[in-house]
């Protein structure tokens, strides 16, 4: 469903079936001479028609189209490599999350080793059904942007704004004059970003935090999300997500006052506001995801110094120190 959202920026809402995401937001910002194109949907076959569809009742001219990837994951590029083929110029990444992206057989051994912390018997690729789309055949062609990089389109001047966190590189757009601000997943209405795991070299949950504490400094009339609504009042959801995160890491430390725990044994003594009873009913994406929040949680305790990660016969413990 395409609606006009600001002068030339239109929302073209890309429904995403068996998700509790329930759709994403991908935005086609038009002018005479260049159009851009943010984020795809999953490479489903229903993503791609409305994807399509939107394009072709504003019709778009993909030969004079680029289109921004905010982040790596995989409902909102999985549909580059489709609309590449199908005539987009340059399609942008970030360095970081562009290379993620290509590098399949390193994402898989990652995501098995996950496995293996989170106590998954399940193989990683069967556990996603085809609702998360097919996976990348070749590697893309892209064009890194990396922190002030600036793309011209008609009337906008949209900075690139480093905002890591729910990913290693996830970028935002950013336009000063016009006070708007093109976010992806780092802020979203009504539901919060899964911020999870993704290495021990660094302290996850405090790289999204100073992320949002620097969107926070910017001025902003629009941010535009990912998924649900557009914010009007950027600062005011950043405090909530804030308190959000500061409430999980409480919540995360009177379960370790139980004893040591793994890291699957965390995520399911958590609250999820998810529709299911108890962690046995949660499918296995949703118990994948609530794990690694629940481990980025734990890590960011253990490099601030107040549990302690052991492990022992390959399975990873932590506790209070």
């Amino acid at each position: 469903m395409i609606t006009e959202v600001y002068p030339g920026i239109y929302k073209n809402e890309i429904p995403l079936p068996k998700n509790p995401l329930r759709a994403i937001n991908s935005y086609i910002l038009l002018s005479d001479t260049r159009n851009l194109v943010i984020d795809t949907g999953f490479n489903t076959l229903e993503c791609q028609a409305a994807l399509l569809e939107g394009l072709n009742e504003l019709e778009v001219d993909l030969s004079k189209t680029d289109l921004l990837i905010t982040h790596m994951h995989t409902d909102h590029s999985g549909l580059a490599p489709v609309l590449k083929k199908l005539g987009v110029n340059t399609v942008y990444f970030s360095e970081v999350d562009g290379d993620l992206y290509n590098q399949t057989s390193k994402r898989d051994a990652f995501f098995q080793t996950l496995n293996k912390i989170f106590g998954f018997k399940t193989d990683v690729a069967s556990a996603f059904g085809k609702e998360f789309g097919k996976r990348l055949a070749e590697p893309l062609e892209f064009t890194p942007l990396a922190e002030g990089d600036k793309l011209l389109i008609g009337d906008y001047c949209l900075e690139v704004v480093d905002i890591p966190g729910h990913t290693p590189g996830h970028i935002g757009l950013y336009d000063r004059s016009h006070r708007l601000f093109f976010c992806g997943d780092h802020v979203l209405d009504e539901i919060t970003p899964n911020i999870t795991f993704w290495g021990f070299e660094q302290d996850i949950l405090a790289t999204y935090l100073r992320s949002l504490n620097k969107v926070i400094e910017y001025d902003i009339d629009y941010l535009f999300t990912a998924h649900r609504k557009i914010i009007r009042d950027h600062r005011s959801r950043i405090k909530e997500l804030i308190a959000h995160h500061d409430e999980r890491l409480r919540e995360v430390l009177d379960i370790l006052c139980e004893g040591r725990k793994t890291t699957g044994e965390v995520a399911a003594s958590m609250h999820w506001d998810l529709n299911y009873k108890k962690w046995e009913d949660f499918p296995h994406p949703q118990k994948w995801f609530a794990s690694g929040e629940a481990l980025s949680h734990l890590e960011h305790l253990a490099h601030i110094g107040k549990v302690d990660r052991i492990e022992e016969d390959e399975a990873l413990f932590y506790q209070l120190k």
